[in-house]
C-alpha cells in the first residue's frame, strides 16, 4: 500500500514501463559541439569548436567532418541546415560571421561579417527556408538583431525594431544556440539571462516586440535561461541555471501555457543545469546540460534523471523520431525511449 501511495503521489515515471537508452554515434574528435540541426532520421549537422562542422546523411553511422577554409579557429555555436546540401553556421565571439554551403559544406561563402569587438552571436533560427533571424549580446543596451528573407545571402540588422534597451548585465546564452525560437507564422521568441532574464516576442518576424519577465535563477553573470523551446504558441519551457554550479537546481526550469507572458515551476525539477531542451511530443520532453540529462512524460510538470553523461544539446529530428545529443570532445548520442 505504501508503494501505491507514493506512485500516486511522486512522478509518474518510477511507476511507468519507460525504457531508455544512450547510443554512442561519434567520439573522441577534438570539438566541443553545440550546434545541432536533425533534419530527418538520416541527415544530421553538428558545430562546434576549431572551425568544425559536422554531417552523417546516414543516422550517425558515418560522419564527415569539414572545416570551413579560412575560419578554422572559430567556434560555431549554431547550425540551421534545410538537406544534406545547404546549411548556415554562426560563430560566436569577434569577428562574427555567417557562412553559408550549398554544397555539403564542401565549400562556404561569408554572407555577414562584424568586427565590432563587442558582437557576440548567440544562435539562429529560421520560419521557413527563405526567413530567418540571428540574436547577439547587447551592444550600448541594444540587443543585435539579425533577419534575412533570401535564405540567408544577405542580412539586415533590424536591432532598432526592438526599441526596449537591456538591463547593465543582461545578454544571452550560446550554449546550445537554442535560447531563441521560431514558430511559423513570424512568431520568434528570444530569452535572455545574465544580471537580468527576460523572454522578447514579436509576432509579425521581428517588426515589433514584447518583453515579459522570466524568474528563472538570474542575477549573476553565469545564470539564467540556457535554452528553450515551445510546442505551440503558447505552450512552452525554459532551461538553465548557474553553468558553474551544475549540480544545482534550485530555479532552473520554467513552463509557460500562455506564450511565455508568465510561468511557473514544475512539481519535480531537472537535476541541475541544463543547457538544452526539447520536446518530443505534447507530453515528452527531454532536456541536458553537463551535469546529465532529465525526462520528463508529463508536459513538463515531473522530470526524471536517466543519465549521468554530459551533454551540451540536444534535438529532435524535425521529420522523424531521432533524439540527438551532442557535447565535448565531439560526442554525439541518440537517445531512444520507449
Amino acid at each position: 500500500m505504501k508503494k501505491i501511495i507514493w506512485c500516486l503521489l511522486m512522478a509518474p515515471f518510477f511507476c511507468a514501463a519507460q525504457s531508455y537508452s544512450l547510443k554512442p554515434l561519434n567520439e573522441n574528435t577534438k570539438t566541443s559541439i553545440r550546434g545541432l540541426s536533425v533534419l530527418s532520421d538520416k541527415i544530421i549537422w553538428a558545430s562546434g569548436s576549431n572551425g568544425s562542422v559536422g554531417k552523417s546523411t546516414d543516422g550517425g553511422v558515418h560522419w564527415q567532418w569539414l572545416k570551413p577554409k579560412g575560419y578554422e579557429k572559430l567556434d560555431f555555436r549554431d547550425i540551421e541546415a534545410f538537406n544534406e546540401q545547404q546549411a548556415i553556421i554562426v560563430n560566436a565571439g569577434s569577428p562574427a560571421y555567417v557562412l553559408k554551403t550549398t554544397d555539403g559544406g564542401l565549400n562556404w561563402t561569408e554572407h555577414y561579417k562584424n568586427v565590432d569587438s563587442a558582437i557576440f552571436l548567440d544562435g539562429l533560427d529560421f520560419w521557413d527556408k527563405k526567413r530567418g533571424i540571428i540574436f547577439g549580446d547587447p551592444i550600448n543596451n541594444k540587443m543585435q538583431l539579425l533577419k534575412t528573407i533570401d535564405a540567408g545571402k544577405t542580412w539586415i540588422d533590424i536591432s532598432s525594431n526592438l526599441k526596449l534597451a537591456l538591463a547593465n548585465g543582461e545578454a544571452g546564452f550560446a550554449a546550445s544556440g537554442t535560447t531563441i525560437k521560431t514558430l511559423d507564422g513570424g512568431k520568434v521568441w528570444i530569452s535572455t539571462g545574465g544580471m537580468a532574464s527576460n523572454i522578447y516576442y514579436s509576432a509579425d518576424y521581428g517588426q515589433n516586440w514584447s518583453v515579459f519577465k522570466c524568474p528563472i535563477w538570474q542575477g549573476e553573470q553565469t545564470t539564467g535561461p540556457f535554452s528553450m523551446d515551445f510546442f505551440d504558441a503558447k505552450t512552452g519551457v525554459v532551461v538553465g541555471g548557474n553553468y558553474v554550479q551544475d549540480k544545482q537546481n534550485t530555479n532552473n526550469v520554467l513552463l509557460t501555457y500562455d506564450g511565455g507572458q508568465t510561468w511557473q515551476k514544475p512539481i519535480v525539477p531537472v537535476s541541475g543545469y541544463r543547457s538544452g531542451v526539447t520536446y518530443i511530443n505534447a507530453k515528452t520532453l527531454v532536456a541536458t546540460g553537463t551535469s546529465g540529462t532529465d525526462l520528463s512524460i508529463d508536459g513538463g510538470k515531473n522530470w526524471k534523471h536517466i543519465s549521468d553523461q554530459s551533454f551540451n544539446a540536444v534535438q529532435k529530428a524535425k521529420k522523424g523520431n531521432a533524439i540527438i545529443l551532442a557535447g565535448e570532445k565531439g560526442s554525439i548520442y541518440q537517445l531512444s525511449l520507449n
